[in-house]
């Protein structure tokens, strides 16, 4: 390979010419050592002897998987458990609340994304460019173990939906051929994943747009018992609960509880579109935009979706309680049997299991490229930097794959229990994930100051006061979750355990790590961070939007290009 140059504008004032030499992803940095420090890239992340993974997603792709990529039974399901710990208001207003921090957190994770979505594009990547090689560390082993377990939560999950059918098939034939299509799916190009994923999400959107629609019209009484619902519910039982104790300390209970359960449904959403931006076709452009439309998947989906579920079920309802069984743990089944409505509930129940492939294969996506990111940057054996010539990092698949055997947990134990279990440990990475970009973001935008970098692709509308605002209630809320097992009747070492293993797990990552490289800095100097290292691969690769003229149906088949 020839040694190129490239015109990155703002990168540095007055030199803008970046030189990139041949096997060795330091050229430029030694170049510039007097401004970028050479050992923060250790790793050889674009190591010229591996094949790589490649932008074979499209736009379309994208928008859908943002739109719906991670909208799984958490919010079909899970909602349930939500709605009858806290009531209607309380789900609502912690549906608001979660909303808003996740829109600050995809604000900010996005503007360090889109700038320089070189392969391997991650958190866990930026936090070990940006921000220091612990950071990367731990948080690249973290979402592993965290996404991998998310894999067999979604096919346990399933397994709840399955059930309300009584199958006579025993529930392993069910989790084994969900495996199978979920593995399946991620051992093709990633062009198959996006397409896959395009319907799936797809699917997701307009049976979530159906349930929003058909609550509105029960709302006002146009069901078969033409029983017009109106707030009923939120009268009857009534609109918030208590929990643990009794009066206004019962209430803020309730609130606090009610709040740590709905981080479920949100849980990765960020993550998987920042892993997306290294596999996608011109990511500076599509990443910005998938971003700003953000919005209204967290209004829409989870904020009007809240207040539908409040609408249609009470929270006493006994299917959305311990004691129901199957897909009757969701709400919107509930709702719907409520309102007599025949059918309906099993076509609802099998979108739901389409919603459980979705997710799961998701978050094998995921999971695997976290490995992989972890590979390219030296945290992980080089092996799982292996990829095919289609560009799938197979190692990391096969890895990330054993985590599917857990669902057989379903075999010898309770689904609802094992679901629990799922949700307390992936709540705590959720929230530590977060933590972690709000910091990542810091770092970076502290950079590109400190080096004068001003022509961002994408720039958060919240900025640092965003940032701060994640940090510090992710924070709260990843040291009161599990809370209520305090409680002396609530006791239960393994829920303890689940609760809060996550904060150990990634403290046991981050800080063997620091003990192990004792003479790192705590974070890189802003003025040594580099911010161009595989800038010119990145430019090279963007395609300039394509502009249709002529007919209004020629516009809307652009999209499949």
């Amino acid at each position: 390979m020839s040694q190129k140059k490239v015109e990155v504008p703002g990168v540095y004032a007055g030199e803008n010419h970046l030189d990139y030499g041949s096997g060795n992803v330091h050229a430029a940095s030694r170049k510039r050592n007097s401004v970028v420090n050479p050992d923060i890239l250790r790793g050889d992340i674009f190591d010229e002897r591996y094949e790589t993974t490649k932008r074979g997603l499209k736009s379309r792709h994208a928008q859908m998987i943002a739109l719906g990529g991670t909208i799984g039974t958490g919010l079909f399901v899970g909602t349930g458990q939500t709605l009858h710990r806290g009531g209607p208001a309380f789900l609502l207003t912690a549906f608001c609340a979660l909303s808003f921090l996740i829109f600050c957190t995809i604000c900010g994770i996005i503007e360090v994304a889109a700038y320089l979505p070189t392969p391997g594009s991650s958190v866990n990547l930026f936090g070990y460019r940006y921000v220091s090689r612990s950071m990367g560390f731990g948080l690249g082993w973290l979402y592993f173990y965290s996404l991998g377990i998310l894999i067999p939560s979604e096919i346990t999950a399933a397994g709840l939906v399955i059930e309300y059918w009584s199958p006579p098939v025993h529930i392993a034939v069910w989790i084994t051929i969900m495996i199978i299509v979920i593995v399946g799916l991620n051992c093709f190009p990633v062009r198959f994943y996006g397409e896959t994923e395009f319907w799936f999400a797809g699917t997701k959107v307009v049976m979530i747009l159906g349930l929003l629609f058909l609550s509105f019209i029960l709302f006002w009484g146009g069901g078969p018992q033409k029983d017009r619902l109106g707030f009923r519910y939120w009268r009857h039982p009534g609109a918030a609960k208590t929990y643990l104790e009794d009066g206004n300390t019962g209430r803020f209970v309730a609130l606090l509880s009610t709040t740590t359960l709905s981080a479920f449904p949100f849980s990765f959403a960020p993550e998987l579109l920042v892993a997306t931006g290294g596999e996608m076709q011109s990511p500076r452009r599509n990443l910005p935009t998938a971003a700003r439309r953000y919005v209204y998947r967290l209004l829409v989906f989870y904020v009007f979706g809240a207040l539908a579920i409040g609408v249609i079920c009470p929270s006493d309802d006994p299917s959305i309680t311990s004691g129901g069984h199957g897909a009757a743990a969701s709400p919107f089944v509930a709702g719907i049997k409520n309102a007599g409505i025949p059918v309906l509930d099993s076509i609802i129940n099998a979108g739901i299991i389409l919603s459980a492939w979705s997710s799961g294969n998701s978050f094998l996506f995921l999971s695997s490229r976290s490995l992989y990111a972890l590979a390219l940057s030296g945290n992980a054996p080089s092996v799982f930097k292996s990829c095919t010539k289609s560009g799938v990092p197979y190692w990391a698949v096969t890895a990330s794959s054993m985590f599917c055997a857990l669902a057989y947990l379903n075999v010898g134990s309770n689904s609802s229990i094992v679901f629990n279990w799922f949700v307390n440990l992936t709540n705590t990475s959720g929230f530590i994930s977060w933590i972690c970009c709000g910091i990542v973001f810091l770092r970076f935008r502290k950079a590109c100051e400190a080096q004068n970098i001003t022509d961002l692709p994408y720039r958060s509308p919240v900025g640092k006061w965003g940032a701060w605002c994640v940090i510090i209630s992710f924070t709260f809320l990843c040291l009161v979750n599990g809370f209520d097992v305090f409680w002396p009747k609530n006791w239960n070492v393994s829920s303890f355990f689940t609760a809060y293993v996550g904060i150990p797990m990634f403290f046991l990552f981050y800080g063997g790590h620091r003990i192990w490289a004792w003479h790192d800095t705590w974070a890189y100097d802003p003025k040594e961070v580099d911010l161009y290292t595989g800038m010119e691969q990145v430019l090279a690769e963007e395609v300039p939007k394509r502009k249709v003229a002529g007919l209004w149906w020629k516009k809307i088949t652009a999209i499949w290009q």
